[in-house]
Formats: C-alpha cells, sequence, structure tokens
C-alpha cells in the first residue's frame, strides 16, 4: 500500500516536472496567436462544459503540441491531457473526463464537479522551421442553479408609520454564490435613511415605516449561472387619516359651503385616505352645542325638515389603528327660491306656454289699474274736500260755474275768490260798468276750485 502510494506519487511528480521542461525548452514565437473567448468560465455541476481555444499558424508546421493542466490552490498542479498532431495522449486517471474537441484545443469536460474547478492552462507549441509557443489560463467555477426564493416580513400583523419597523427576509433551498437584490414596484432599492441590508443582502429592514413605503416588495436572487425572483409580498403599514373632503350628490357648493333649494333632499359623502378604513361620524353644530346625528361615510339632509335656514355640521374621521383623526367643517343654506322647471318635476299641471300667457295677463291687467290710478286720483281729493266744505259754498259754486253738479266738470282747476257773506256786494252807482267790472269787485275773501272754461255772457240782471 504504501509503495502504490509513493508511486502515484512520482508519477505526477514526474508529469509535472515534464511539462514544466517542456515550456522551458519551446519557449515563445510570434508567428502563432492563441486566444481564448475568455479567462473565466462558469459552469454548472453535473453539466459537461466546454473551454474553448483558438490558434492559428503562420507557419509551416511539421508538429503541434496541446498540452492542458489543472492548478488548484493549495495542491499541486495535474496534468489532464496532451495531444500530438491531434493524437491525444490522456492522463489514465482521468481519461473518461477530459478530452480534446477534434481540430481544436478546446477542452471537453464531462461531467463537471466541484473538484473541477480552478486554473486550466493551456500549452501550444508548434515546430516547423524552429519552435513557437504560446500560453493562456482559464478560470472555472462551478455552480448549482438558485431556486425560486421565498421572502416573508416581520412582523405579520403590520405596522404603524412614523412608530413600526418592518423587516422583509430573503431565503433560498439551493444555490451557489448567491448574490440578493431587492425591488420595489420592480425597481431597485437603495440604501436611504428608511432602507438598510443585511451584510449578505438578503435582509431588508425599513425603519421607521412611512405611508410611502407602500409597494410591492420583491427578493432577486442570482449567481453566475441563473437568477430567480419571488414572489412579490406587500407588508401591510397602517396610516391616515389624509386628504379629508365632503362632497354632494346636489346643491351648489362655494368652498365650504352648500347651497340647497328648499324640498329637495341633499347626500353628503365623507372620504379620507387611511388604513384601515376610518371611522366616520357627522355632527350638527347648533347654539354653541354639538350633538352627533350620524355614522357612516354618507349623511343625508332633508331641507324641507331643517328648521333653520343656515345649519353648520362636521365630517370626522378616526383611524382607531393609528389613533388619528381629521375633520371639516361645512355650511348647509336652505334657500327659499324653487325654480319653474322643479315645480314641472315634481307634478305642476302648468305648461311653460300657460305659464307665459298668465304673467302676460298679469302684466297687462297692472299696467291698467296704474293708468287708472293715476287718471282719477285728483278727481278724488277734490270729491273730498268738497264733501267738508258747507253746502251754501257748495251751491255758489254750481251757481258761479254755470253747472248743476260740479262732478261733471273735469279738467284744468285753478284758485279763484268768492265775496265773504257777512259783507254785503257793493253795486258801483255808474249805470255804465260792465258786467265782468262786477265780477272783478265781487271776487274777494272765499276761495274755491273752478273749471276754467267758457261761460256764457250773462246780463248783470241775472244777479
Amino acid at each position: 500500500m504504501g509503495q502504490d502510494a509513493f508511486m502515484e506519487s512520482f508519477s505526477k511528480t514526474f508529469c509535472f516536472l515534464k511539462c514544466k521542461i517542456y515550456f522551458l525548452l519551446l519557449g515563445t514565437c510570434s508567428t502563432f496567436t492563441l486566444k481564448v473567448p475568455s479567462h473565466t468560465v462558469h459552469g454548472i455541476e453535473g453539466e459537461p462544459l466546454v473551454l474553448p481555444v483558438h490558434y492559428d499558424v503562420n507557419t509551416t508546421a511539421s508538429e503541434i503540441q496541446i498540452i492542458w493542466m489543472l492548478a488548484r490552490p493549495q495542491s499541486f498542479s495535474r496534468y489532464l491531457l496532451s495531444s500530438v498532431n491531434k493524437s491525444v495522449v490522456p492522463d489514465f486517471e482521468y481519461q473518461p473526463k477530459f478530452t480534446l474537441i477534434p481540430l481544436n484545443a478546446s477542452l471537453l469536460i464531462n461531467p463537471l464537479s466541484f473538484s473541477d474547478e480552478g486554473n486550466y492552462i493551456v500549452k501550444v507549441n508548434v515546430k516547423g522551421n524552429g519552435m513557437v509557443s504560446a500560453q493562456e489560463n482559464i478560470q472555472v467555477t462551478v455552480n448549482v442553479p438558485v431556486s425560486k426564493p421565498v421572502i416573508r416580513s416581520e412582523p405579520t400583523s403590520g405596522a404603524v408609520e412614523h412608530v413600526g419597523n418592518i423587516t422583509i427576509t430573503c431565503s433560498v433551498r439551493k444555490g451557489t454564490r448567491i448574490t440578493y437584490q431587492w425591488l420595489k414596484n420592480g425597481q431597485p432599492v437603495t440604501a436611504s435613511p428608511s432602507y438598510s441590508f443585511s451584510l449578505n443582502n438578503d435582509t431588508l429592514f425599513i425603519a421607521p415605516v412611512m405611508k410611502d413605503d407602500i409597494g410591492n416588495y420583491s427578493c432577486l436572487a442570482k449567481n453566475p449561472v441563473s437568477e430567480m425572483e419571488s414572489d412579490p409580498i406587500t407588508p401591510t403599514i397602517y396610516y391616515g387619516p389624509y386628504g379629508l373632503t365632503v362632497n354632494s350628490d346636489k346643491g351648489l357648493k362655494v368652498g365650504e359651503v352648500f347651497t340647497v333649494d328648499i324640498g329637495e333632499d341633499i347626500l353628503f359623502a365623507c372620504s379620507a385616505d387611511s388604513n384601515p378604513p376610518n371611522i366616520y361620524s357627522w355632527i350638527r353644530r347648533a347654539d354653541n352645542t354639538t350633538h352627533i346625528v350620524k355614522y357612516g361615510p354618507h349623511f343625508e339632509v332633508a331641507s324641507d325638515k331643517v328648521t333653520q335656514k343656515t345649519t353648520d355640521y362636521l365630517c370626522q374621521a378616526y383611524n382607531n389603528v393609528t389613533g388619528k383623526r381629521d375633520e371639516m367643517q361645512f355650511t348647509v343654506i336652505i334657500t327659499s327660491i324653487v325654480d319653474h322647471e322643479k315645480l314641472v318635476q315634481k307634478g305642476n299641471a302648468l305648461s311653460p306656454l300657460a305659464a307665459i300667457t298668465g304673467i302676460s295677463l298679469f302684466l297687462i291687467f297692472s299696467m291698467s289699474l296704474l293708468f287708472l290710478w293715476k287718471r282719477y286720483h285728483l278727481h278724488k281729493v277734490i270729491q273730498q274736500k268738497l264733501e267738508r266744505r258747507p253746502a251754501t259754498e257748495y251751491k255758489k259754486t254750481q251757481i258761479f260755474s254755470g253747472h248743476e253738479d260740479a262732478l261733471d266738470d273735469f279738467g284744468i282747476y285753478e284758485f279763484v275768490s268768492f265775496p265773504d257773506n257777512s259783507v254785503p256786494p257793493k253795486v258801483p252807482s255808474n249805470k255804465y260798468v260792465s258786467c265782468s267790472d262786477f265780477v272783478q269787485s265781487y271776487d274777494v275773501h272765499g276761495t274755491v276750485y273752478e273749471v276754467i272754461q267758457h261761460i256764457p255772457e250773462q246780463s248783470c240782471s241775472d244777479h
């Protein structure tokens, strides 16, 4: 047993020294090129892996030698195989696993295992007019694809904004060389005053939580050969109420004042952004007192049952988890003007044409009354004054006017004079005095309104 182990160790050492001697003797030359597409190749455990190598010979070559070796940390380098003019000479120990792909220097590893991880060295020697050689290194990693990650959030009951914290953890069942990335609504999450990560990035800390932290969180687990994203979760965050508003289905809204026609029912709706949903209370203010009239997001006011023309109301929203509340005051004004269109909707039998006709007749009748009132108003004043005068003066007025009834005299009136009863009229001694002069001498003392009109000439003997 000890001798066999010694011989195996000696054989490996001898092969290694032989390869070193080849490298030293062959040297390098620029008459041909050796290329590898990548100096790092990631393989999947249990699957075949090809290490691609390409070389170009610019001179006539009599012999081309290819040598593959594997160097691993903290261990001796291993001779894998060699070939001369496409004739492969494998190491007997690794013969079924390592082979050359025909017509080039690429190495096939099948199947790949974790022991195959390391630095692979390829050496190509070309013998022609002289000796040229080139060497390249390829680093090989062996990986296990990641499984679909699973995330969980703590606490499961949720957290209150500005107060609580949330921790989200990502885990996978299998996989190697895993790196984690956190996504919120499909976008990467970066470190901030509210977001921090564990050392290997598999845990996300949100402290303290805010309303803006609400979203769909997912974890992306990946390694050099695969990546998988978890199903999203939405952590529960309690917040609010925010943005309280009061709206109505009817009426005219100006600021926080609603104007409603009498007889019209109006439905109010109160809403605010909150989680969990708010508890709504409707409060009426009157005579410096308040009392709750209804619970719930809706409140109906029947305007014909409201005793006051102007009433103040208050909608209050309360979140029983966050302990916060918000409120909004508004005023309802009941007006007594009901337009014709609403009367028609409530069963008024009058058509629009009939209403217009009625209004026109009313205007004509009113204008007629106004005309008659202006026409006879002054006559009534004269009649009232005449009724208050003595009967004797009224008779004198009748005789002087030349009519039996003064009520028949219509026209423009003038101020005239009549003699006093206590002083007899003086008849002039001159017989040639005219009747008009006599009337002028008679025109003294008492007054009355007389109609100005044509009075027939009368002889003095009539008086």
